[in-house]
């Protein structure tokens, strides 16, 4: 009886312990055949690290912009605890702001007289909201915040010079009053409109206006901060 090589298929003898065509062993190639090695399973990997290390920790970057929010809070409950003027004239930002209000009598020098005169507040007002929607582009909204609550203190720094277009008591920027020299921005802004008898009306919702942007600002620089944190803890 024959019998088939087991490899090439070739008849050969029943009691033919090798092939007669490709040669190979049958005992050998069966018992080759028979043990076919089991790949181990990989071991389970356990995550040994504590739970509360793998929470994700705050990142430089948001204890910086926590940090900034706070300043801005405490600084604007300050400018909001004196009267109008007083905080906004000895602050930190009004040499910086007074260059932007210079600068805007130049930017709007050749749309006329007027333009000229009302670009210096314009100026210092609109250049942080030009930021703001320059950060927002950028998707950096803490930014455009923080840039928005600077145009707010813009407010509080324009507000007294609206007030004082009658009383012009103000000192100017070569130190003396309005009083003394000539050169009021609102002096001639109100006159030129016949709105002279509002001054302190408009200065004072001026200040006011500023006030709520500063806090609207913070609001949602604070929101903001609170979103991307939940999202790093989910």
């Amino acid at each position: 009886m024959a019998i088939n090589c087991p490899k090439c298929r070739a008849d050969a003898a029943e009691s033919a312990t090798e092939c007669p065509r490709c040669g190979i062993v049958f005992a050998k190639f069966e018992q080759r055949a028979a043990f076919v090695p089991v790949p181990p399973e990989p071991l389970a990997t356990v995550d040994t690290t504590p739970s509360t290390a793998r929470r994700p920790s705050l990142s430089v970057v948001q204890i910086g912009r926590g940090a900034v929010l706070v300043g801005l809070m405490v600084w604007t409950v300050q400018f909001a605890r004196v009267p109008m003027g007083m905080a906004a004239s000895s602050s930190i930002l009004h040499l910086p702001n007074l260059i932007f209000h210079e600068a805007g009598h130049v930017l709007f020098a050749p749309f006329g007289r007027f333009m000229t005169v009302l670009g210096g507040s314009l100026f210092q007002f609109a250049l942080p909201l030009g930021i703001a929607i320059a950060f927002l582009k950028q998707d950096d909204p803490f930014g455009a915040a923080v840039c928005t609550w600077w145009a707010g203190e813009n407010l509080l720094d324009v507000a007294p010079y609206i007030a004082d277009a009658r009383a012009l008591q103000l000192v100017l920027l070569g130190g003396k009053t309005g009083a003394e020299v000539q050169g009021h921005d609102w002096e001639y802004l109100l006159a030129t409109l016949g709105w002279m008898r509002f001054d302190r009306t408009l200065g004072l919702w001026t200040h006011r206006v500023g006030l709520l942007m500063m806090f609207g600002a913070l609001m949602w620089a604070a929101v903001y901060l609170v979103r991307v944190r939940s999202t790093n803890d989910l």
